[in-house]
């Protein structure tokens, strides 16, 4: 049920953010956004430092309001780290490929959907990726679950290295598809 929550929350957010910042949530797909050559760097970069430092006050409000009682002890490590990039890499290609796709693409300009793609894509990785990492496909997310003991510190760079790879790569693959859009 979680990933339906997650999924849901991510569309209604979509919708509620995107006419501000591009809804730009996840550092991942933000550095896709970056390579594919809808935003600058100088855009880039204060999105993720917002991206992370939301993440970090909503791990600690999470905390506040559930209480340590509710909150594991220790963190909880992936026990097959091989697994658990590849699951990071493919959830966050997949989801920087719609995002590209649904809400950057010129074909697709003013459509009414993208809110729905996004958040059903994070949907169907978190249920089919998930039990392999956590299923984060956001760097932001990583962050703020380490915080939360909810992932180990020291299993951070799994997260940071499969997110922006996945991205990156999404972004190399929109831009070999769409060599026209730009």
């Amino acid at each position: 049920m979680a990933p339906l929550a997650i999924g849901a929350a991510l569309a209604v957010m979509v919708y509620a953010g995107g006419h501000i910042s591009g809804a730009h949530y996840n550092p991942a797909v933000t550095l896709a956004v970056l390579i594919r050559g809808r935003i600058t760097a100088g855009d880039a970069i204060p999105y993720m430092i917002s991206q992370i430092a939301g993440a970090v006050l909503a791990a600690f409000a999470v905390k506040y309001l559930a209480g340590d009682a509710r909150m594991p002890a220790e963190a909880i490590s992936n026990p097959d780290i091989t697994k658990a990039l590849i699951g990071e890499v493919l959830g966050t290609f997949a989801l920087a490929y719609v995002v590209l796709n649904v809400a950057t693409a010129k074909a697709n300009a003013g459509n009414s959907y993208y809110g729905l793609a996004i958040g059903l894509t994070v949907t169907a990785m978190a249920y089919s990726l998930g039990s392999l990492s956590g299923g984060a496909f956001n760097p932001a997310v990583a962050v703020g679950l380490s915080f939360m003991k909810m992932a180990a510190w020291s299993d951070i760079w799994v997260y940071l290295v499969g997110c922006f790879a996945g991205a990156a790569l999404a972004a190399v693959v929109f831009n070999m598809n769409n060599p026209d859009d730009k």
